[in-house]
């Protein structure tokens, strides 16, 4: 049996078991299935039933350990799931509930000034489910009060577990910027976040290229059957002269980079026309040179989105009410958890959009 470390503060003892992917120790892979104490609910605290789990790109880089993590910790951080039970000091939520989690304010400080303002993710305390305190990819996880978001009726469990990754698209297209109908936009990286990106930008009618590598065919077919207007293959095709093609020469209006990749954010730079806007949504995880000259004699609004605030996590849940956004149409492939592995596979090698897992363990 692990004992994982990272549960919430004033959980009690527990005696039960269930199993969980966890990250054992620091250092590439360390990964395994393990039996961890079944959590128990603290007075302030929900014990939630996770239905469905999703796989995203910092899993793959705690795993890589390119992410900063505290092991032994339980994975993920994405996902939908029944209410269990409550402790008495909770009101706003009740066993039987569907439900999803923001689960990057799982420790916060709650007094600094960005804490204050909702956005959380600048705490300089935070440490968010899945790499900083014990994540989803389990039987059950116990959250406050506040982390807890009701689904509504018409959202699926599957959908509903795709609310975090929509959250950070929300951001980095409703938040920070305007998109009106008929701009043309550049969008680099199809995978998951860039087609949540993708799915906002159709709503507001913009007219969407979509970037990616050989590596995206899959995804990219998928961005075109979406409603982009132009899926490009950078190592096959010639991007520059597609957004010529499609802006009669003058760049796009706005370019939203979520690959992170040194030559993408290069591209969307040298595409976006003259008090064009730019998004930066993509880690890249390392320093690199760009022609940065471009943001002055262009005189582009640049902007940066990281993760997402209290205000996004409201947007999101008036978004997936109205159910507008196909976001079941980005689910492809279900697997059971004792199938990490190939869910992990299937993201890194870009052969899936958003793999989710369901608990199979004892």
């Amino acid at each position: 049996m692990l004992q994982t470390k990272n549960v919430p503060p004033g959980a009690p003892a527990v005696r039960r078991l269930m199993a969980a992917l966890v990250k054992s120790k620091p250092g590439e892979g360390h990964v395994e299935i393990a039996e961890v104490p079944e959590p128990e609910c603290p007075p302030n605290g929900v014990k939630i039933r996770v239905h469905f789990a999703g796989i995203c790109g910092t899993d793959i880089h705690v795993y890589h350990d390119r992410f900063r993590n505290y092991p032994p910790v339980i994975l993920g951080h994405e996902f939908s799931g029944v209410v269990e039970e409550t402790g008495p000091e909770v009101r706003s939520t009740a066993p039987g509930c569907r439900v999803t989690v923001l689960p990057s304010s799982a420790v916060v400080c709650g007094v600094c000034e960005y804490c204050r303002q909702g956005y959380y993710m600048f705490c300089p305390i935070r440490r968010g489910m899945g790499h900083g305190v014990d994540g989803c990819f389990t039987k059950y996880v116990v959250v406050r009060e506040d982390q807890v978001y009701p689904l509504p009726d018409s959202v699926t469990l599957e959908t509903g577990a795709l609310a975090e990754p929509l959250a950070s698209a929300v951001q980095a297209i409703e938040e920070l910027t305007s998109f009106h109908p008929g701009d043309v936009v550049l969008l680099s990286g199809p995978g998951p976040i860039g087609l949540l990106c993708l799915l906002l930008l159709l709503s507001h009618q913009c007219r969407v290229i979509v970037a990616g590598t050989e590596g995206d065919s899959r995804r990219l077919a998928l961005a075109k059957k979406l409603g982009a207007i132009a899926a490009v293959d950078v190592s096959r095709e010639d991007l520059s002269a597609v957004v010529q093609q499609e802006t009669g020469g003058r760049g796009v209006d706005a370019a939203v980079e979520c690959s992170g990749a040194p030559e993408s954010v290069a591209a969307c730079l040298r595409s976006v026309r003259n008090l064009g806007r730019y998004v930066q949504a993509g880690i890249a995880g390392r320093e690199f040179s760009v022609p940065f000259d471009l943001i002055l004699y262009r005189q582009l609004a640049v902007f940066g989105s990281v993760g997402h605030s209290l205000r996004t996590w409201d947007r999101v849940m008036r978004i997936l009410a109205q159910g507008a956004l196909p976001l079941e149409k980005l689910i492809s492939h279900q697997l059971p958890l004792s199938r990490w592995r190939e869910a992990f596979d299937l993201c890194e090698s870009r052969q899936g959009v958003k793999v989710l897992l369901t608990y199979d363990g004892t």
